[in-house]
């Protein structure tokens, strides 16, 4: 999809707002090159590269008026691009991208410039990488946590509630009883979600390499709540790399050693709270009409301590 300034939606971005959206969602995808050509004459930014794009938003690298160089980011406004601002305001650049301004319309930010080429995937030794990620972790989880994001607590009783139904739509015994576990170990943790602020998806793909500092992390999903529910991304990432050479269990178990090391959790909680993450990854899978547990999930529970 282009505009009469050039400016090209990647189809993949299109497809995804126009197959799983309704009509609000095709009007704004439809709307996006024109609201991407108003933001840039606006801000006086000039395209600095080509467009990129993730599941549901385009970023557009961008310079200043100044010269220097910046990324335009856009998402369709929603409870999710609220609190990533809310966010990146609060952490205002330690440890993670910075905001450099925002449009409180439509939800566009003006971020610094990153090297989107470099990930910390591109880092051989998965315990450097994972180190740097526990570094990074420990500086988003210190700053407290603001006014106005989702609380664990509300999403962890929501997530029990829909234990019940989920059981009835997995037919193999075995996928039952990690189900009816994993839920287990949520009800023992429920009344203490914990009040640190989380990113919710911080892997080795949302940490980018960067110039006032050597990495940094993008894309925060922020959740007030307990550490232990932010180490399931970083546990997984890479997972079909692991998988592939056969040795994802003492992957994972070494990645839980460093960051639960690294960042101070008790492991008993921290295990709890990733079983959490798992429950929610597969009820998220059931809802989109899968009927059975993923591999993967299934690995990293038993690559978890059990005390």
């Amino acid at each position: 999809m282009s505009s009469p300034q050039g400016i090209e939606v990647p189809d993949a971005l299109v497809a995804s707002y126009t197959r799983n959206g309704g009509e609000e969602e095709r009007t704004w995808i439809a709307r996006l090159p024109a609201l991407v050509a108003e933001l840039l004459d606006r801000w006086g930014l000039e395209r600095d590269g080509g467009i990129r794009s993730g599941e549901a938003s385009l970023v557009v690298p961008v310079r200043r008026t100044d010269g220097t160089r910046a990324a335009l980011k856009l998402q369709m406004p929603r409870e999710e691009t609220t609190a990533a601002l809310i966010g990146l305001r609060a952490w205002n650049g330690d440890g993670i991208v910075r905001l450099l301004d925002h449009d409180p319309e439509s939800s566009a930010m003006l971020l610094e410039h990153l090297d989107g080429s470099r990930t910390l995937a591109s880092v051989e030794d998965d315990d450097v990488a994972m180190t740097t990620l526990a570094g990074l972790m420990t500086r988003l989880h210190s700053v407290p946590a603001p006014e106005g994001l989702r609380d664990l607590g509300d999403l962890a009783r929501d997530m029990l509630a829909s234990v019940p139904a989920a059981l009835t739509s997995l037919p193999n015994p075995e996928d039952r009883r990690r189900l009816h576990g994993w839920a287990s170990a949520v009800t023992e943790l429920v009344g203490e979600p914990g009040d640190r602020m989380l990113h919710w998806d911080l892997h080795y793909d949302n940490v980018l390499a960067a110039e006032r500092e050597p990495w940094l992390v993008i894309d925060p999903e922020p959740l007030i709540g307990d550490p232990g529910f932010d180490l399931w991304p970083a546990l997984d990432t890479g997972w079909e790399r692991l998988h592939a050479i056969g040795n994802a269990s003492r992957v994972v178990r070494r990645r839980f050693d460093l960051l639960t090391e690294a960042l101070g959790l008790d492991r008993r909680r921290a295990a709890g709270w990733t079983l959490a993450r798992l429950l929610q990854n597969t009820l998220w899978d059931i809802e989109d009409g899968r009927t059975d547990i993923d591999l993967s999930q299934t690995i990293v529970a038993e690559a978890l301590p059990r005390n």
